[in-house]
């Protein structure tokens, strides 16, 4: 939601138009609603993105009862340019609703597109006072100094990546099969071809495997950056015990009022925050949270590299062989503190 908005911003000054807060379809991702101002300090952002683009709350009175033009740019790839594929749109029927493209070359923007882009991005968006101070509450309660990892392998998740595991627990099997729906699993040799370009979340298990090649003390203080419903974590947290949560560190009360996209944002907070970063995937989390840790010029953040263990574990390599397999895949990106896959930062002048 955060990146979406950013590119909103973008593209409203590429148009020349007024954006209106938006509202966020979070259905698609904890079935709930919650607004713009649930989580971000709206006075705020809009007074830091005076002079790039005009903000208002609500729709004038003379167009807040119609519907607006609907543009969807999701699908578009390639050298889509928004002014000339939606521009007339918005001068014809004046007040559109867009879905900004999945791929685009943000870096082709031209400067002033690009400043705003960035303004809103790096410096225009903080949380609600109420939601920064239950943030730097959980970041008060973690022990320092502290590893923040972003562990995916909830049902959903393992669903959607349509692949297969082997020794999983009943329960896990169970979770993930009611989670699938239509999206079965790859079998036989598709499975492993899948498996093998990098598509398949890493287990808990894994992910021990992959901290301990890195050497990473089993004592570190490790806070859990995920959503609940984690499977499998038992194998985890018998290697590494300093686990913490934000469940665990918060009022409980007060924790399960909370929306899912509240407790994503805290998980944000604390993740841009803490002393090293590393990622099991490379989601939009993980993409926001690197480009936010490079801009604050805190280097220390990593993102296992999950082709890379497939195909070394393809090959039948156990204990000490295996580790240093993953060791040489990963050295490199551990010792400068730079995952292999940080998205490149074009925000490098003065804002």
């Amino acid at each position: 939601m955060r990146r979406d908005l950013c590119d909103g911003v973008g593209i409203a000054r590429l148009l020349n138009a007024t954006l209106v807060l938006p509202k966020f379809e979070v259905a698609a991702y904890w079935n709930e609603s919650s607004g713009f101002a649930d989580v971000f300090d709206v006075d705020y952002f809009i007074q830091k993105m005076s002079g790039f683009i005009n903000v208002v709350k609500e729709l004038p009175k003379d167009i807040a009862s119609v519907e607006p033009f609907r543009v969807d740019c999701s699908k578009r790839k390639g050298q889509f340019d928004y002014i000339e594929s939606v521009l007339p749109s918005l001068l014809e029927h004046h007040y559109i609703s867009f879905t900004p493209a999945m791929s685009q070359r943000r870096d082709r923007y031209p400067q002033y597109a690009k400043a705003t882009l960035c303004q809103a991005c790096y410096s225009a968006l903080r949380l609600t006072s109420s939601l920064e101070k239950k943030a730097t509450g959980l970041l008060d309660a973690i022990p320092k100094p502290f590893l923040s990892l972003h562990l995916r392998f909830e049902p959903d998740m393992v669903a959607y990546s349509q692949c297969e595991y082997t020794s999983l627990s009943r329960s896990s099997v169970a979770a993930i099969e009611a989670a699938r729906v239509d999206r079965k699993p790859w079998t036989g040799e598709l499975a492993q071809i899948w498996r093998k370009r990098g598509k398949c979340p890493l287990t808990p298990n894994e992910t021990v495997l992959m901290l301990q090649s890195l050497n990473i003390p089993t004592n570190t203080n490790i806070y859990l950056a995920a959503g609940d419903g984690l499977m499998e974590m038992e194998g985890f947290t018998s290697v590494y015990t300093n686990v913490y949560t934000k469940s665990a560190l918060l009022n409980q009360e007060d924790f399960t009022r909370m929306h899912g996209n509240t407790k994503a944002a805290l998980d944000y907070y604390v993740s841009i925050n803490s002393d090293a970063y590393v990622a099991t995937y490379f989601g939009n989390m993980d993409k926001i949270v690197a480009a936010m840790r490079t801009y604050k010029q805190m280097h220390n953040t990593l993102f296992l590299n999950r082709k890379a263990f497939a195909e070394i574990t393809s090959q039948g390599l156990e204990g000490a062989e295996l580790k240093n397999a993953l060791w040489e895949v990963h050295k490199n990106d551990f010792a400068i503190g730079r995952g292999f896959a940080l998205p490149d930062c074009f925000c490098e002048f003065e804002l």
